[in-house]
């Protein structure tokens, strides 16, 4: 395999210009093989592993990004009028082709996923896997045991549509936490209000078994580790 400075094959992923590579090299930030490497010009094989921060980082792989959404972006890649979520994101990595996985609505915060892994993002939305998605609510009104039963026989929208059973907690007073196996339009908000439990926030702390880093703040993102890159990956293969 060919050999590379060590700088310039932590640009070429994407995450960074030539100088913010040299710069973390030099912190210490960087190792290569588990080893810390401190000098940016030493010469890599270009197949060594790679991590930033303790984190993988993979040059001919895939980015997968964890970001705690802020109320306000719009989740989508680009918007000519409104900031979205992709405005988040480091230039060298919307210059990767980042987009997010899934939809969270403008003014629900919380976990989400973003990558350039198209089979990756497709297989999470997608029905047939059946991806549970834990949300926590602030609703107006009392839930009661009777809610928690319709959730978990399947919520009828008032349009007609059957919902998948959903589980329903009662965390408190006008709290609750809502987990689902699918994605219709405004789901969470529909079915709490066709119990006439109108929801006041939503923040998502959880995608299959990968819970929402809470030294995240919102609007900050890191890189997933390979062990929660394994959590979704056998979550979806176990479906």
């Amino acid at each position: 395999m060919p050999f590379v400075r060590l700088d310039k094959l932590i640009t070429d992923t994407g995450l960074c210009s030539r100088s913010q590579a040299r710069d973390w090299v030099r912190q210490g930030r960087v190792s290569v093989n588990g080893a810390v490497v401190t000098d940016p010009s030493q010469k890599i094989d270009s197949a060594a592993a790679l991590c930033l921060d303790g984190r993988p980082v993979d040059a001919g792989g895939h980015l997968y990004v964890m970001l705690h959404k802020p109320a306000g972006l719009l989740t989508a890649a680009r918007d000519a009028r409104k900031p979205t979520v992709l405005d988040a994101m480091p230039e060298a990595w919307k210059r990767r082709g980042l987009f997010p996985v899934g939809r969270l609505d403008k003014d629900t915060t919380g976990l989400l996923l973003l990558t350039d892994d198209g089979t990756f993002a497709h297989r999470v939305i997608s029905p047939k896997s059946h991806v549970s998605k834990l949300y926590e609510a602030a609703v107006a009104g009392t839930p009661t045991p009777e809610d928690v039963e319709a959730f978990r026989e399947g919520i009828v929208l008032k349009d007609g549509t059957r919902c998948l059973p959903a589980g329903l907690e009662i965390c408190g007073e006008g709290i609750v936490r809502v987990e689902i196996f699918e994605g219709k339009y405004h789901q969470i908000k529909r079915m709490l209000a066709s119990r006439n439990l109108p929801v006041l926030e939503l923040h998502r702390l959880r995608i299959g078994g990968l819970w929402l880093d809470e030294k995240l703040s919102p609007g900050e993102y890191r890189l997933l580790t390979e062990e929660e890159i394994e959590t979704i990956q056998q979550g979806l293969l176990s479906k």
